[in-house]
């Protein structure tokens, strides 16, 4: 199948309406019926402001990257960027063009 992988970057202790915003972009894919979603918590990194987010030793909860992604149709894509547009939420994302399927070959 054709579609594609989106991706969003948020700040691990970023928080939309009462929840981090990686829980709610999950939970509102879920709602909206896409079908899978992953969040991975980065070791480090740095976004549009310049500041560097290193993980250190004593720290308990950082403020690190956070990746969130999904495969989905280009369709899907299109209605949850229009859904957290509409909510009121401000990310950076990715869309990038992918081919994906089972190995199978069945979509189980």
């Amino acid at each position: 199948m054709n579609g594609c992988f989106l991706k969003f970057y948020v700040a691990e202790k970023r928080r939309h309406r009462h929840r981090l915003a990686y829980e709610w972009l999950l939970e509102e894919a879920k709602t909206l019926g896409l079908n899978g979603g992953s969040a991975f918590r980065a070791l480090a990194g740095y976004g549009r402001h310049g500041r560097l987010h290193e993980e250190q030793f004593f720290e308990l909860a950082g403020d690190l990257p956070v990746e969130v992604g999904f495969v989905v149709t280009a369709d899907e894509a299109d209605r949850f960027l229009a859904h957290i547009v509409a909510q009121g939420l401000n990310l950076f994302y990715l869309r990038v063009p992918v081919d994906f399927g089972f190995t199978d070959g069945v979509a189980s």
